[in-house]
């Protein structure tokens, strides 16, 4: 019996099959590359340098075999609460490939005329619009977070043994450490915050996808870019022979970067006061200060109003889609 979740699991696994390579493979080669140049980077240190030495104007002053247990302690907190921070290019890919993936989904089905086998199918507009939106909300940043914790456990072992062939064994106390097994935790735990955020920009690009009929791109990016650049222009007229600001820069950061910028994580530390949370730091990330600090940027009415805008594009996303095929 075909049920609405198990058509809804059938079309992601469709949209998973269908851009695999984007999803995947991406990620997967930009962490082996991490992995690589940040793990044979640290072996090759290990075995070229047998110990720490410091030098001043080319001569040995001072070789060091260990260090102090105040230091040890904190190296550990360090790399046990940091250990992620090592794979943050591969949040970097995120964006780009939910960015794409969102705004070709509608527009390739039209273009090859695929969209008439699809509509031929038991399935609603409604389901298929609904199962890319789950694709690039829940299922692109899930796999990045798990490739990425993966290539992080991976590098902190290389570190691990490194130091302690090197005399600083730090695997007991990172490994007794708390924030060592939260740290992943901490990190889906932004998932929520990150559609939120990320809405806008998908609904955005889904609408411009099922609606237009060519040059995506230019339509998605360039119509709120020209819009700010007009806009910019009265301003500047205004502002010169009238004396009137038209808050330009509200328009710009309220309407333009939430429709282009949302899907990159971490956009909402753009609301923080970064000097009072970098002071706030101890040794090491703090997750749950950086998650409440993150989570209080949705006591801005802005943020709703964006995602129930997001919303209300994907909704549109749906309606178009209903009547457009051509190619």
């Amino acid at each position: 019996m075909t049920t609405p979740m198990s058509t809804m699991k059938w079309l992601i696994r469709r949209e998973l099959w269908e851009h695999k390579g984007a999803f995947f493979w991406a990620p997967l080669v930009v962490a082996a590359v991490i992995v690589l140049l940040f793990g044979g980077g640290f072996l090759y240190a290990i075995i070229a340098n047998p110990s720490f030495h410091m030098q001043v104007s080319g001569e040995q002053v001072m070789t060091v075999n260990g260090l102090p247990p105040a230091v040890l302690a904190k190296l550990a907190t360090a790399a046990a609460s940091s250990y992620l921070v090592i794979t943050a290019p591969l949040f970097f890919v995120l964006p780009v490939v939910v960015f794409f993936y969102c705004m070709a989904a509608l527009y390739d089905d039209r273009r090859d005329r695929s969209i008439l086998f699809w509509k031929s199918l038991p399935m609603s507009d409604a389901q298929t619009v609904l199962s890319k939106v789950a694709t690039a909300l829940l299922v692109a940043p899930l796999a990045t977070i798990a490739i990425g914790i993966a290539a992080s456990l991976i590098l902190l072992v290389i570190g691990l043994l490194g130091g302690a062939i090197k005399g600083i064994n730090l695997i007991a106390p990172v490994l007794a450490n708390v924030d060592f097994y939260l740290a992943p935790v901490y990190l889906i735990s932004f998932l929520p915050l990150y559609i939120l955020w990320a809405l806008p920009t998908v609904g955005w690009l889904l609408l411009v996808s099922s609606w237009a009929k060519s040059r995506v791109f230019l339509w998605a990016v360039g119509a709120p870019l020209v819009a700010l650049a007009i806009l910019a222009w009265f301003d500047f007229l205004a502002g010169r022979f009238a004396g009137v600001s038209m808050n330009v820069k509200w328009f710009g950061e309220e309407i333009v970067a939430r429709v282009l910028l949302g899907v990159f994580p971490g956009i909402w530390f753009g609301e923080v006061n970064g000097e009072a949370l970098a002071q706030q730091q101890q040794a090491g990330l703090d997750g749950p200060l950086l998650l409440g600090t993150s989570y209080a940027t949705l006591l801005t009415p802005g943020v709703w109003i964006a995602a129930a805008a997001g919303c209300a594009m994907i909704y549109g996303a749906i309606r178009l889609r209903r009547w457009r095929d051509e190619g």
